[in-house]
């Protein structure tokens, strides 16, 4: 007896079953995503708050940039603007000088043609005719030479003063620039933190920038290097609670700069306002030899800083509402350590 029924085709229920299968596969990873999302929000928040905070200080030290050269700049135009008036009154006196002169000689019923060339508009023509000139005195020319000289350092000292006006206008646009992209970033950290429920916010304070202690086993503990870095970490320690302040230097509240620029500044050390730098500021040794005082910088750039103090410890401004605290020396990517 033949049968009539219709053979299996391999091929066709093959692709009927990867098609089920991956029906059923995707439709179980869509649940299992849908469920773990929630799950992952805080620690996917964290590490954008974290990312915000990163891009804001680097704005910040910026910013900070921009303030110690708009300090620089002004400087230079007092100079300028000094040594202008200074011009400005050795010609005065000059051009008196040679006024009464003429004015002598003309009183007498003649003016010297060397004198009427003194006084005319257009000096530095004089001094190429000068010595076609008879009657042109040592005196006069000497005279004429510090006035052409005096001229020239007028017109050069304004100039200078024209520059660095025009580079103070454009360090306070950029300064104002570098503020207004640390706020957005702040406040934008500052909403996702808020999104996050109050467990999770207390988690993130508590964990945020924190590392193992272990991650440099090979750190032994040194004293400090000078009595310079002792005085610096004694009076880091003092900071310890103060909140962190963008943009600030201490004594009510500090950025990471700003902190490191104010301790070094109870030990008698000027050290630069931003964090970059601060790392050149002195000799870099290995991180297995950081001693109390050095200032250990973090991630490429060095846009953040803090105080090695021993025992594996940091004291660092970490980021906008935590205080002045202690940290593990390995918190953050180690870029450098530098021995004021």
């Amino acid at each position: 007896m033949v049968s009539h029924r219709r053979s299996t085709q391999p091929g066709v229920n093959r692709s009927v079953r990867i098609t089920v299968l991956s029906a059923a596969t995707a439709a179980a990873l869509g649940a299992a995503t849908a469920h773990a999302e929630p799950q992952d929000t805080p620690r996917t928040a964290k590490a954008e708050v974290d990312r915000l905070y990163g891009e804001a200080e680097r704005a910040t030290e910026q910013f900070n940039k921009a303030g110690e050269d708009a300090v620089r700049l002004r400087g230079e135009v007092i100079r300028a603007q000094e040594r202008a008036a200074r011009d400005q009154e050795q010609i005065n006196r000059l051009r008196t000088a040679v006024g009464s002169a003429a004015a002598a000689q003309y009183r007498a019923g003649s003016i010297d043609p060397s004198l009427a060339l003194l006084l005319s508009s257009d000096p530095d023509s004089y001094l190429d005719r000068a010595a076609t000139l008879d009657r042109l005195n040592a005196r006069r020319a000497s005279t004429l030479q510090k006035l052409q000289r005096a001229r020239r350092g007028l017109a050069q000292a304004r100039a200078e003063a024209a520059r660095s006006l025009a580079g103070l206008e454009r360090n306070r646009a950029a300064a104002v620039r570098h503020k207004r992209t640390v706020e957005q970033k702040l406040e934008r950290a500052r909403q996702l933190l808020s999104s996050l429920p109050g467990a999770d916010r207390a988690a993130f304070g508590r964990a945020s920038r924190t590392g193992r202690d272990d991650l440099f086993p090979g750190m032994i503990d040194l004293p400090p290097g000078s009595s310079r870095a002792a005085a610096a970490v004694m009076a880091a320690r003092h900071a310890v609670g103060r909140p962190y302040i963008w943009g600030a230097n201490g004594p009510a509240g500090f950025d990471c700069s700003g902190l490191m620029q104010w301790a070094y500044a109870q030990a008698g050390v000027s050290l630069p306002r931003t964090s970059q730098a601060q790392r050149y500021a002195g000799r870099m040794v290995p991180l297995s030899m950081a001693r109390p005082g050095d200032l250990v910088a973090y991630r490429a750039d060095a846009s953040h800083i803090g105080m090695y103090v021993g025992n594996g410890q940091v004291i660092h401004a970490p980021y906008p509402g935590a205080p002045v605290r202690y940290d593990p020396v390995g918190m953050m990517p180690v870029s450098s350590v530098t021995r004021i």
